[in-house]
Formats: C-alpha cells, structure tokens, sequence
C-alpha cells in the first residue's frame, strides 16, 4: 500500500493543487484524469520520487519499488538493446556477484570458529533470503520475453541503442520498468509510440501481471480496457472514482449537474440575504436579524462548480477539389534496401473519397509505402497517381520537424500564401492559440500544441488526398474527438497510419495490414479486424 498524503504544489506563487490525498492499493489501475496544466505529471513525478513536493508526502513501504516511466528520455547509447533491458536486473545480478565471492572466502578460509567466519555465513544467508525473495529471476529469458512481446526481433537484441528511434527507446525503458516487477508502475503516455499489437501485450501484462499501476494516456480504449479507478485532477483537487474512464465520464457529468444546482441555489439564497440585509440594515427592530445574517454570510463556505475547459478546436477541412476515381493504384510494388526487403509485390486500389487505415508492427513498412505514394524513394512495380490528385501530407514526427526558433505567428505566416494570409489569426484562434500565444516560440510549446500547430499546414491549400500519419500522438481525448469529426466530414480521400483503435474506429472501412513483407488488403473497418486477428492467434496457440 502507497499513501500520497496532503500534497501541495505551487509555482511562482500559483497553487496547482493542495491538500492531495489518497491511498494505492494492490491491484489499482488507476486512469490520472484532467484538462492540461492541471498537474498530472506533475502529481506522477512527486510519487517517483523526481519531484518535491511544497507540502506533503508520499509514504511506501521500505523495499517497495516504484518504477516510472516519463513521456521523454533517454538510453544508455553505448549499450546493446539487451544489455540495456538487462539493467532492470542490476541488484539481482550485484546480488549473485557477492553471494558468489562471499562463498569463494569461506570455500578458502579454515577458520571455522572464528567470529568473521560466522559473520559471513550469516552474510550469505541474509543476502541468499534477499536474492530468492525476488522470486523468479532467470535474466536471459525475462528479459527475452518482454523484449519480443514489446515488438522487438531476436535480431534486434545485440544492436545498439543509439541505431533506433526515440520510440523505440522508450520501448527499451519500458522492457527494463516491467522486468523490475515494481509494486508501483507510473506511465506517463506510453502508447504514444507503440504498435497496436503491442498496446493489446501491454494491455495485457498490466491487467495480468502488474501490481498497482498509474497511468496518464489519452487512448481512450487503452484507458477503458486496463483501468478500475479514475482519479480526476481539478481545480488544485481532486476526484476519485472507483470506476474506469467511460463510466466516470457519466459521474463526473451528474457530479457537475448537482454542484451546478447547489451553486444555482446558494447564489439565488446569497442574493436574497443581501437585500434583507440592505432593506433593514437602519431598522432598530431587525437588527440582531441583520447581524445575525451578515455573519452567516461571513462564515458561508461558497459552493464550487468545477472549472469546464472551454477552449476547444474548431477545425473544417476546406471542400476536395475533384480527384479521378481511383487516387492511389498501386500494382506489384516491391521495396527492398539491398538485400533487406521491406515488402514485395504489394498491391493495393483505393477509391476516391474512401477512408483506409495502414496498420502493422513498426517497421514493416507503413511509413515507406506512404513515401512510394509521396514519390520520395524509388521502387519496382507500377504506383500511379489519379488525375488531379493533390497530397496533404502529415508526418509521425511532423510537430519535431518545426523550426523551435520561429514563433508561433512567423512559423504561419511564413508557409501561407495569397488570401488565406489575411485569415491566420483567425486559424490560430481556431486551434487554440490565443493572442498571448502568438509570439512564444517554437522551442516552449508542449507536444499537443506543436502538432496542433503542425497541423494548420494541412489547411493552408485545399487537398483532395490526406495522409496522416500517427497525428493523434500528444492530442487530448477532446481534440482527438474533433480531428476525428473534421476527417469524417472531409470530402476527400484520407490514408490514416494510427495505432489509436479509439480514433481509427468508425472512420475506416478499409484496412491494408502490414507485415511478413506482405501487404494484405481486409474489406472490414478497424474493430472487425482486430477482432478476426485476435481468434487467429488463439487457434495458432491451439495448434
């Protein structure tokens, strides 16, 4: 049991939050709720231990573990991606090391009454209770099996780290928090850079092998399928329901509706008090009544209604210019890097105005189909364009490629073109950025802002095929909402790359899986697929 008790907060004489209690029990998945800036990952490094608090404290039992995993950092570059894995086991493995000479001194010593000869007996005991109180600790195969199941190749195993990508790594320091067996695990966005078959085996491992869990994440499926506790930060307080994520939302909503109702009521009493106390305040008669009331009102504790955030997108994408029937035909494509081929004879025909999704393990070859698209890499087989095709294309790392030295103003102002310059201000508006917004730059704005402004270039010119490419990544629940509303409405042709079933369900009706250097075409949408994928799997395991 972890105890986080009387917790506060502040920054430059700002209160985040005070008075922050509540106990982490056994078997909690708890879902860390609230609009941005109301200190979730703020309250998740104080109970890591990377954050002090102002007031308060969090309480853990002596050899408790707590194991966290932030939204950026970084490896070891030097080491091999199983050698890294392995330092989750550096106490086990400095354990095993002085067990081991300790043994090597008595095997030598001859000195069996001595007192140092019975002080390392009873060492080795002591150290022998520890190292077998961890229970399984076969390095070689624990660290095996996290590693595959988090998407990596037997071949990736002796690379270095610093030949992979940043999701990548973030996947490494995953490996090493769930081979720690920690009593506590705290996830600050940790699907933001997986597969969709390695969300379903962290899903997985957290519901099945995990202790108490913590999690920040704006995947809502991911969110509803591990959660059975939400705790709802707001308003420098906060809310804890025993409940997963869809049924708080119904709460929170009755929750609001009551302190509405009791703030309606206690203003219209307020109110009514005040008059009397104004009408009456001279009369001899009522004047212990008017006191009497001036001092309830004094000592009134004021009913709160909790803040809504208001600030929303407002997004349209502009009407398609007409395109030929078929944008995208592509006809025994095959891409190879000398000898590794990424996949072979692939075919695929997509439709005007149809909505497809791209999915598969990272790496198989998603991302380079959309440059073959693009006309970025060259290739064998036939890929054609229909006429009058025009691309919007937005990449994974897109919000990254941003130039952090312009402002927000400048980073518009210098891509639009004709008379859409004369509307900027109104698209930063639209996209939430203020008029005190305009001139930050670049450098300190968080993910969600960036890919929000990386996403008004999609909107300069009219397009007719979008390609997108993991754009829900740092995007609240209610902007991912909106983007989703404004890509059913869009007109045209949409290729979607997204692990974010949530945001892909309902909005596809047409899946290309990669993987096994194919690519399959399922005339299903995304919930169908990954339904008929999973019996697969369950008949290979049968068999």
């Amino acid at each position: 049991m972890i105890s986080i008790d009387g917790l506060g907060v502040e920054f430059g004489g700002t209160t985040l939050f005070k008075d922050i209690s509540f106990v982490v029990n056994d078997k909690d998945r708890i879902a860390l709720m609230g609009k941005n800036g109301a200190g979730k990952s703020t309250l998740l490094k104080i109970i890591a231990g990377a954050q002090k608090p102002n007031l308060g404290r969090v309480s853990a039992p002596k050899d408790a573990v707590i194991a966290y995993l932030p939204q950026h950092l970084m490896t070891e570059n030097k080491r091999t991606v199983f050698d890294e894995a392995s330092q989750a086991f550096q106490e086990i493995i400095a354990l095993q090391t002085e067990i081991e000479e300790l043994n090597n001194q008595l095997s030598v010593r001859t000195d069996y009454e001595s007192e140092e000869y019975f002080n390392i007996i009873e060492r080795v005991s002591a150290l022998s209770e520890k190292l077998y109180g961890n229970g399984d600790f076969n390095v070689d195969e624990n660290v095996e099996k996290i590693l595959l199941g988090l998407g990596f190749l037997r071949s990736d195993f002796q690379r270095l780290t610093e030949e992979f990508s940043g999701g990548w790594r973030m996947r490494i320091e995953l490996a090493k928090i769930l081979l720690r067996n920690p009593d506590l695990i705290l996830l600050d966005e940790p699907t933001n850079h997986l597969d969709i078959e390695s969300v379903q085996w962290l899903e997985d491992f957290l519901v099945n092998s995990a202790k108490a869990v913590i999690i920040i994440s704006h995947d809502r499926a991911f969110v509803d399928n591990i959660t059975n506790r939400t705790i709802e930060v707001t308003m420098g307080r906060i809310y804890d329901y025993k409940v997963n994520y869809s049924k708080y939302l119904e709460l929170r909503k009755d929750r609001r509706e009551h302190q509405q109702k009791a703030y309606d009521e206690q203003q219209k009493m307020i109110a009514e008090t005040e008059v009397f106390i104004e009408r009456f305040k001279g009369t001899y008669s009522k004047t212990l009544q008017v006191q009497s009331r001036v001092k309830m009102l004094e000592k009134l504790e004021l009913v709160e209604v909790d803040e809504i955030d208001t600030s929303h997108l407002r997004l349209k994408f502009p009407p398609a210019p007409r395109s030929g029937s078929y944008p995208v035909i592509a006809d025994g494509v095959t891409k190879k890097y000398d000898e590794h081929i990424v996949f072979a004879n692939a075919s695929l025909t997509i439709n005007r105005g149809e909505k497809v999704a791209f999915v598969g393990k990272n790496g198989e070859g998603k991302s380079t189909m959309i440059k073959a698209i693009m006309g970025e890499i060259e290739f064998e087989g036939n890929l054609n364009l229909g006429h009058n095709t025009m691309i919007g294309y937005f990449a994974q790392n897109e919000a990254s490629l941003l130039d952090e030295s312009l402002t927000v103003f400048q980073t518009i102002d210098d891509v639009a073109k004709g008379d859409i310059r004369t509307k900027i201000k109104d698209m930063l508006g639209a996209f939430m950025f203020g008029i005190n917004d305009w001139d930050k730059k670049v450098k300190v704005l968080s993910g969600g802002e960036r890919t929000r402004l990386a996403m008004i270039k999609l909107l300069l010119e009219p397009v007719n095929l979008l390609i997108l490419d993991e754009p829900t990544n740092h995007l609240d629940m209610r902007t991912k909402d909106i983007l989703k509303q404004a890509l059913l409405d869009f007109d045209g042709t949409l290729i979607l790359v997204s692990h974010d079933r949530d945001f892909l369900d309902g909005m596809v009706s047409k899946v290309y899986e990669f993987g096994n250097k194919k690519v399959k075409e399922h005339l299903e949408g995304i919930k169908e697929f990954l339904a008929r994928k999973k019996m697969e799997q369950l008949k290979e395991l049968e068999r």
